[in-house]
C-alpha cells in the first residue's frame, strides 16, 4: 500500500498545517475529501448525536453506497459482462495498493460502459462507483472535542467497531475558544479556569479506549520518534476496526518559542509526561502482546520539561507554594502512569 500510505500521512501533514482554517468552517463544510481519504473536521460537530451523524454520514454511509452499487452492477451484468462485475464486487474492499489501483482501472471501466446507457439506475450506479474503491475516513479534533464537549459522540464511534479513524490533536487546553482547561490539561497548568493551576491529573483518554479491547490506539509525538508517529498512522490505517491516535500538539497556549516545539515534545517523552505506545488487538492473533511501549523509562525529571513552558513555570512566581505540591504532585502522575504502562507492556501472551 505504499503509494495509499502516502496520501494518508500526507493528508495528516496538511490538516496540521490547514487545521485552523479547517475549524473555521460551518458545519456544512465539515467534511473534505482528498483522494481516497475522507476527513471530517470533528469541532465543527461538536455534540454527540450530530457527530454520530457525521460519522454515519462518511463512514458507514460509504459501505451502504458501495452495497447500492454492487445491486446495480448485478442488474446490469449482462451489459457490462459477468467477469468486470465479478471482480468489481470481489475486490471493493482490497486494502492492497495494488489491488486498489487495478479496482480504481476497473471503475473507469465501469463508468465508460455506462455513461451512454440511457437507464435512470446506470446514471445513479454512475455517481456512485467510486465507492467500491476502499476508502480511509479519518475524523480530526481537538483535545476539547475529544476529552470534553464530544467525548460522548467520540465513544459512541469507537464502540460502532466500524473501520473509521480519529485523529485528536491534544493541546491539552481549549485552544481554539480562549485557552481553557480541558479534562486533558495536565496537573500544574494554568488556564482559564485554573489560575491557581490545575489540581488533579489529565484524563488518560487512550487508556480509556484500550479497555475496549478491539479499537486500535497510539500515543505518538512526531518531535520524539518520527518513526514511531509514522508507523502508528499506518497500523490505524490498516486496522480494520475503529482506531484512535492521540497526537502532542504544541500550542501557543502553553507560553513558549514553538520554534523549539519539536525539542518541547522529545522533553514530554523523556520526562514520562508522554509516553509513546501503540495498542494493536491483531497482535493477540499472533499470541503476541498487543501493547508495545515505544518510549523508554523517564530519563529526566518532570521540572525539566515543565517549566520551559510559561503554563506552568508562571505559578511560581504567582503561586509558589502552591506550583512546588503540584510539581511533586504531576511527578507522581508522570511515575504512576509509567508504570501501569510498563506492566501492561511486559505481560505475557
Amino acid at each position: 500500500m505504499k503509494n495509499f500510505h502516502k496520501k494518508i500521512v500526507l493528508g495528516f501533514t496538511l490538516t496540521l498545517l490547514v487545521i485552523p482554517e479547517i475549524f473555521s468552517l460551518p458545519v456544512a463544510n465539515a467534511v473534505l475529501g482528498v483522494g481516497d481519504v475522507t476527513f471530517v473536521d470533528v469541532a465543527a460537530v461538536s455534540d454527540p448525536v450530530t457527530l454520530g451523524f457525521y460519522e454515519a454520514e462518511t463512514g458507514l454511509s460509504a459501505d451502504q453506497l458501495a452495497a447500492q452499487a454492487k445491486i446495480l452492477l448485478k442488474e446490469f451484468a449482462s451489459t457490462l459482462g459477468d467477469i468486470l462485475v465479478d471482480k468489481l464486487i470481489a475486490h471493493a474492499n482490497d486494502n492492497d495498493e495494488a489491488e486498489i489501483a487495478k479496482q480504481r482501472d476497473r471503475v473507469a471501466a465501469l463508468k465508460s460502459k455506462l455513461k451512454d446507457v440511457n437507464d435512470m439506475r446506470a446514471k445513479h450506479l454512475l455517481t456512485i462507483a467510486d465507492n467500491l474503491v476502499k476508502r480511509s475516513v479519518w475524523l480530526i479534533g481537538g483535545d476539547g472535542w475529544a476529552y470534553d464537549i464530544g467525548y460522548g459522540g467520540l465513544d459512541h464511534v469507537l464502540a460502532a467497531g466500524r473501520d473509521v479513524n480519529v485523529l485528536v490533536l491534544d493541546t491539552e487546553v481549549y485552544s481554539n475558544t480562549g485557552g481553557q482547561a480541558s479534562k486533558a490539561t495536565p496537573r500544574g497548568a494554568v488556564a482559564k479556569f485554573a489560575a491557581a493551576g490545575r489540581k488533579t491529573p489529565k484524563k488518560d483518554l487512550a487508556m480509556m479506549a484500550v479497555i475496549y479491547g478491539n479499537v486500535y490506539v497510539a500515543q505518538i509525538a512526531m518531535g520524539a520518534n518520527m518513526p514511531q508517529t509514522l508507523k502508528a498512522m499506518l497500523e490505524a490505517e490498516s486496522y480494520p476496526g475503529s482506531s484512535i491516535i492521540i497526537a502532542y500538539s504544541h500550542c501557543i497556549a502553553h507560553e513558549y518559542n514553538l520554534r523549539l516545539g519539536l525539542n518541547q515534545q522529545k522533553l514530554a517523552v523523556e520526562s514520562g509526561a508522554w509516553p509513546l505506545f501503540r495498542y494493536d488487538p491483531r497482535r493477540e492473533a499472533e499470541k503476541l502482546n498487543p501493547f508495545v511501549l515505544d518510549s523508554k523509562a523517564p530519563s529526566i525529571p518532570m521540572q525539566d520539561y515543565m517549566y520551559n513552558e510559561g503554563r506552568f513555570k508562571s505559578l511560581v512566581g504567582h503561586y509558589p507554594d502552591a506550583a512546588t505540591a503540584l510539581l511533586k504532585e504531576a511527578q507522581a502522575d508522570a511515575d504512576r502512569r509509567w508504570a501501569l504502562y510498563e506492566y501492561l507492556a511486559k505481560r505475557e501472551f
